[in-house]
């Protein structure tokens, strides 16, 4: 018995994804495939990503949100839990990377349902808040470059309805968050993040100890 969080032994790991991860052949192949990418670092932890589909199932959801896209796993992932008539709005900056991203949603059928746009991302969301998209997406994933963190927060936030959820990756960081020697750029601009969330009224708060660390940030209806 424990009352914290247990640490992942490396046998203990293999058991959670032996006895929980289900995970399509289809994501099981752009999984593996993306593992031999020189970037392989930035895709999720499959786990992670079967959490996410869970949550946007027990939500209902219908319509998300994604910054930072790499080569696909994750918005994947989300496409297939969305019901058909849901959408995704997928950002990023790389068509090298997102053309992987795009043969796998072929191959899986979700085509229709991502709309993928290229170019920086705050422009991206500034454009759908120009639009009066306000309020209109049920979840969102932020899982980009780490400087921009706040600001994306901040677009998502207007862009979620009240009762949506805003999930944001890498929070712990490998631990360097926690480790007051580190302090490179990144790193301190994700302490100060998780500490203005910790004191943000504007939503409920959960940080979970899972892969990297993923926050959930859920909208608070507004006063």
């Amino acid at each position: 018995m424990s009352n914290r969080t247990l640490t992942l032994t490396d046998g203990l790991y293999d058991y959670l994804l032996a006895h929980s991860v289900q995970e399509p052949e289809i994501l099981r192949a752009l999984r593996q495939e993306t593992a031999q990418h020189p970037m392989a670092q930035m895709q999720i932890a499959p786990e992670q990503g079967q959490f996410m589909a869970l949550l946007i199932q027990l939500m209902g959801a219908k319509t998300a949100l994604e910054v930072g896209v790499f080569t696909g796993y994750s918005a994947l992932r989300v496409a297939l839990a969305l019901p058909p008539e849901g959408r995704l709005v997928a950002c990023d900056v790389n068509p090298d990377y997102t053309a992987i991203a795009q043969r796998y949603w072929e191959q899986a059928g979700v085509t229709h349902k991502i709309d993928l746009r290229l170019g920086p991302a705050t422009e991206t969301l500034d454009q759908l808040i120009a639009e009066g998209a306000q309020n209109r997406f049920d979840f969102a994933f932020i899982d980009a470059d780490k400087s921009n963190y706040p600001t994306y927060y901040e677009q998502a936030l207007q862009l979620v309805r009240p009762g949506g959820l805003i999930a944001i990756d890498n929070v712990l960081w490998s631990g360097r968050v926690a480790d007051p020697t580190v302090t490179d750029n990144r790193t301190q601009t994700l302490r100060r993040f998780n500490t203005a969330l910790a004191a943000d009224s504007r939503i409920v708060l959960s940080l979970v100890p899972i892969a990297d660390g993923l926050t959930l940030a859920l909208k608070r209806p507004e006063p």
